[in-house]
């Protein structure tokens, strides 16, 4: 377990080797829960849930496995000209 300080400004340095595990970069945002109870507090790393999705379409992009739109919707009979 480590152990930091806290800075007069109340910030936390969290040290490397854990922003390197845990893949950490400035600007990151947290989800925070104290629980007084146990005297704890809970760091969750927010997560965009389009990011997953986002390098997916990325890396089908990339090996040649996608399609315009024009080209999906002559193959089901759309006309993208309609109003």
């Amino acid at each position: 377990m480590d152990a930091f300080k806290v800075d007069a400004k109340g910030r936390l340095s969290i040290p490397q080797e854990i922003r390197e595990q845990f893949s950490i970069e400035s600007g990151d945002l947290f989800f925070v829960k104290a629980d007084s109870e146990h005297a704890t507090i809970h760091f969750a790393k927010a997560q965009n849930p389009f990011d997953g999705p986002a390098q997916h379409a990325i890396a089908e992009y990339h090996t040649g496995r996608t399609r315009s739109l024009e080209e999906y919707a002559a193959d089901r009979g759309i006309n993208l000209d309609d109003e």
